[in-house]
């Protein structure tokens, strides 16, 4: 089993910045290819970033390529989602999985392991 804790949501401005964690705990995290989905307000949840498990390999969703960065500290057991250049339709519940697995996936049903969520708000 690996609990996984999101912190880092918040409101912020437009053109604004903030910073995601997912703390893990439970087995060893560094085995696990991790990403961030979001879901906003009536939508379905979506793909945001994924890296894998040496943080080797990053894959973005399109309407976030160039502002955010998703990366790992295995050494901490954590991974970060950076945001930048924040807009309105960034507006969701950030959620962070984990993957059985080195290699980094797109796919939800791919993840089995999810955390709560923390909300971010971008106000325009």
């Amino acid at each position: 089993q690996v609990q996984l804790v999101e912190s880092g949501g918040g409101l912020v401005q437009a053109g604004g910045s903030l910073r995601l964690s997912c703390a893990a705990s439970g087995r060893t995290f560094s085995n696990y290819a991790m990403g961030w989905f979001r879901q906003a307000p009536g939508k379905e949840r979506e793909f945001v970033a994924t890296i894998s498990w040496r943080a080797g390999i990053t894959y973005y969703a399109d309407s976030v390529k160039g502002r955010f960065t998703i990366s790992r500290d295995n050494a901490k057991n954590t991974v970060y989602l950076q945001m930048n250049s924040l807009k309105p339709e960034d507006t969701a519940v950030y959620y962070c999985a984990a993957r059985s697995s080195s290699g980094p996936s797109l796919y939800q049903y791919e993840y089995a392991y999810w955390g709560r969520g923390t909300q971010v708000t971008v106000s325009s």
